[in-house]
Order: structure tokens, then C-alpha cells, then sequence
């Protein structure tokens, strides 16, 4: 097991170095390396998952570094390289004539990486430490296209995420007086003084809770969300909205289920506190993604309202909310990727960014527009399509436990469906039902339409046989 980690660790880095080894080579060489290491990547996630225990650590003071394997290394783990891998292959289209591939594939490579160290983390030390590479990885991405607005936009994506990894490293900091390790193990491991100084202990609590929030765009520090996403290329923003948010919410699990353990919070206020926050974020994102005009900065919004689906069900501190809440993890990614990709798809090969300049796209791009539309019906959550399944879980988890606040939650929740379907369908409606001017100056070739067709058959798949993964993932999360 540890000659597998060492060979992830080369196996993806070797690809990343190399595109700065050939940076002065044709493109062809740049995006061999990049669907190299992503696939190597990917192989060698999988390959670990059947594994378990600490493959590799390494001890310096008081701090450790540790990696392994354990139910949320196999999902989220797995979802990262599956997520990358299939926005690699259809950035080989989109950035064919970019300013520079190298660049891009190298950060999109390396931020891939520290994504795959934040799964296999085994201590909250280490996946702090990840935490902060991604972060720095994932920047150049922002900021690729060095327009003014771009670099701005990094400015604010850097420092929304300065800021709450600092108010997590306080309560990193605060709570590990607390707990006998900050190991990660099932339960938690809280000393006997957690529950003589509960006030110290619930704030460290809670200052982690909203530091790794904020990379998942919890309101009140989601702005960073829809600055970056509309100015990243495509294949950026599905990653930014797929994974790099999911970060937030595994290091919440992470916090909530193996350092403190559900029972220490619940019913205290940082669990109503969070609640309440996930569903004004849920319901605020809605709206105001019905009200943008232009289209990557309304998938962006989306994404701050469906994150906050996830946060609402690991919130809950129930076996079935948190089931719903990684259900709602994966379609939420394999949904937004797929929205991100079809937008990039229109915008590279029509130049139209504005939803209002998408009249007749479905006549012109048919196969684009019906992924969109698939993608969009399980956003939405209609059956029989895959996010039908983790909103109708998250529902009726918290009407089971939290009685009129349940009630609450599913009326926001139902709310923000309606208004999701009313900034996503007009779209396809528009595209074919209405006549456009919109000219494509060419037609997308397989390297776009088949990470497009991957996902949005897999949301009609996993829709109609949900039980198949449901299965899986009892089996292979420890909390389920």
C-alpha cells in the first residue's frame, strides 16, 4: 500500500513537472501529459480505495502528516478523479487555441493533485496543509486569462479563502486542547474537558465549521463564487463548482463526524446556527440566480444554493440526513460540471455568454442542448433523473427529526426547486423552441460532446437505479 501512495504521488507529478519541462513544445505534448496524469491519477485513487489503514505518514514537533483510506477517501476521492479526468478531455477542445495550454494543464494537474491529498488526509493537520495547496494551485486557474476582471477576481477568490482558512485555523487551534488527537477517527476522540468549558469549545467548533464553509460559498462568505466562476475558462469553473467547493464540505465532514463527533453539537446553537445559514444561502442563491442575466454567473449562483443542499443535510447530524447530503455531493458535481461544460461549449464556439443571445442554440447544437436539458431536470430534482433522489432524502430527513423547522426546511428547499427551474428551463426552451440568430462557427467535436454525454447519462442512470449507489456507499462509508 505504501509503494501505491509513492507511485500516485510520482504518477501525477512527474505529468505536471513535465509541462514545464516542455513548455516550449506543440500543444499535442501539453495535453498528453495532462489525460496521463489525470488517468494515472485516477487509477491509482481507485486502486487505494481497496485498501485501508495509514499508507503513509511522516512525524516533525507536535504536527504529523498522515494519508489513507478510509469511506470518505472512496467517495470523495474517486468523485475528484472522475470530475477531472472528464473536464481534462474536454478542455483538449477548449483550449486549443489559448494564449497558454502549458500553464493551464500544469495548475489544472497540480490543483488536481492536492485535491487527491485532501482524500486521502488521516489527520486535520494534513488536511489543512492540502487545504492551503489547493487553494494557491487553484488560483492560476482564476486568474488565467490576465484580464483586469480576472485578476480581481482571483484578488477576492484568494482572499475569501485566506480568510476562512484562518478562522479554521483558530478553531484548529483552540480545539485541539479538546481532543485527545486530531486524528481522524469515527466518533471523535473529545477529552473530558470539552464539556467543562463548553462555551471555548462550541466557538473553536463553530469557527471551523464556517472557516471550510466559505470554500463551499455558505453566505455570508460566498462572493468569491460568482466573481470567479464567469471569468475562468469552462472547464475551470466546472472544477471550481464540482470540486473545489466540495473541499469545504468534506472538511466539515471531517470536523463534525471524526474529530468532534455528531453528539458533542447536536442541539447546541452552532447546530441550529448552521442550519439556519445553509437555508438563507439555499433559498438567497436561488433567487438570485433567477435574476442573473449572464450565464456562467447563473450556474454560479446555482452553485452557491445546491452546495448548501449538501451543508442542510450534514447539518442535520442524522445517519439518513448525511446519506442525502453525499448523495447530493455527487449528482450536485456530475449536474454542475455538466451545466459548466455546455456553457463553455457555447461560449467557445459562438462567442454568446448572455442567456438572452441563446435563442435557437438548440437548433444549431442539438446533442449540447439536450445534455444541458438533462443536467438542468436533475438540478431541478424531477424524477426519475439522480437529484430527484438526495432532495427527496434531504426532505424527509429533516422533517423526521426537527419537526416545524423541518417543515421550514422543506418549504425553502421546495421553493428554491421552483426557482431553480425557472432560471434553468427557460434556456432550453429558448434554445429550441424559439428562432436566434445565434451562428455556431463550428460544431463541437467528440472531445467535448463526450465528457457532456458521460454525465448527463449518468444523472439519467443513476436517477433510475438509485439503489445500486445507495448500497455502495453503505457499504463503504462508515457513518452510513
Amino acid at each position: 500500500m505504501i509503494r501505491l501512495f509513492l507511485f500516485l504521488i510520482i504518477a501525477v507529478g512527474i505529468p505536471a513537472i513535465s509541462l514545464i519541462a516542455f513548455a516550449d513544445h506543440d500543444t499535442r505534448t501539453a495535453n498528453v501529459n495532462l489525460i496521463c496524469g489525470l488517468m494515472i491519477g485516477l487509477i491509482s485513487i481507485g486502486a487505494l480505495s481497496f485498501g485501508k489503514g495509514t499508507c503513509w505518514g511522516w512525524d516533525f514537533g507536535v504536527f504529523a502528516l498522515r494519508f489513507g483510506v478510509d469511506g470518505c477517501t472512496r467517495i470523495f476521492g474517486i468523485l475528484f478523479g472522475c470530475i477531472f479526468l472528464l473536464a481534462g478531455v474536454f478542455s483538449l477542445e477548449y483550449m486549443d487555441h489559448d494564449h497558454a495550454p502549458h500553464l493551464y494543464n500544469m495548475f489544472f494537474l497540480l490543483t488536481f493533485w492536492a485535491m487527491l491529498g485532501l482524500s486521502l488526509s488521516q489527520n486535520l493537520f494534513t488536511y489543512y496543509m492540502c487545504y492551503e495547496l489547493m487553494t494557491v494551485l487553484s488560483l492560476p486557474l482564476v486568474i488565467h486569462e490576465r484580464t483586469d476582471g480576472a485578476m480581481k477576481a482571483g484578488m477576492k477568490y484568494l482572499g475569501y479563502s485566506l480568510f476562512g482558512a484562518s478562522l479554521a485555523l483558530f478553531g484548529f487551534f483552540c480545539l485541539s486542547r479538546f481532543c485527545n488527537s486530531t486524528d481522524f477517527v469515527v466518533g471523535g476522540s473529545l477529552k473530558a474537558a470539552a464539556s467543562t468549558e463548553p462555551g471555548v469549545f462550541l466557538f473553536a467548533v463553530f469557527c471551523l465549521l464556517i472557516g471550510f464553509g466559505c470554500k463551499a460559498g455558505i453566505m455570508p462568505l460566498h462572493f468569491w463564487l460568482p466573481t470567479a466562476h464567469p471569468v475562468a475558462p469552462a472547464p475551470a469553473s466546472a472544477v471550481l463548482s464540482a470540486t473545489i467547493t466540495k473541499a469545504g464540505v468534506l472538511g466539515i465532514i471531517r470536523v463534525i463526524y471524526y474529530i468532534v463527533g455528531a453528539d458533542a453539537i447536536r442541539g447546541t446553537w452552532v447546530q441550529y446556527t448552521m442550519l439556519t445559514l445553509a437555508l438563507i444561502t439555499v433559498f438567497s442563491g436561488s433567487m438570485l440566480a433567477f435574476k442573473e442575466k449572464l450565464m456562467k454567473r447563473r450556474f454560479a449562483w446555482s452553485t452557491v444554493s445546491q452546495v448548501s443542499y449538501v451543508l442542510f443535510g450534514v447539518f442535520l447530524l442524522t445517519g439518513s440526513g448525511l446519506q442525502a447530503a453525499l448523495l447530493q455531493v455527487i449528482f450536485h458535481a456530475v449536474c454542475k460540471t455538466a451545466l459548466f461544460l455546455t456553457a463553455g461549449a457555447i461560449i467557445h464556439h459562438t462567442g454568446c455568454t448572455y442567456v438572452s443571445e441563446l435563442k435557437g442554440v438548440g437548433r444549431e447544437m442539438p446533442l449540447l442542448m439536450a445534455c444541458y436539458t438533462l443536467a438542468s431536470l436533475s438540478l431541478i430534482g424531477i424524477p426519475p433523473f439522480a437529484g430527484f433522489v438526495s432532495k427527496w432524502q434531504l426532505v424527509t430527513s429533516g422533517m423526521e427529526v426537527f419537526g416545524g423547522f423541518g417543515i421550514a426546511g422543506g418549504v425553502v428547499l421546495l421553493t428554491s426547486a421552483i426557482l431553480t427551474a425557472g432560471y434553468l428551463l427557460p434556456i432550453s426552451i429558448d434554445g429550441f423552441m424559439k428562432d436566434g440568430t445565434i451562428k455556431a462557427h463550428r460544431k463541437p467535436t467528440w472531445r467535448m460532446n463526450l465528457p457532456m454525454m458521460v454525465l448527463s447519462g449518468a444523472l439519467l442512470l443513476l436517477g433510475l437505479f438509485p439503489h445500486g449507489l445507495l448500497a455502495v456507499m453503505t457499504f463503504i462509508g462508515e457513518l452510513l
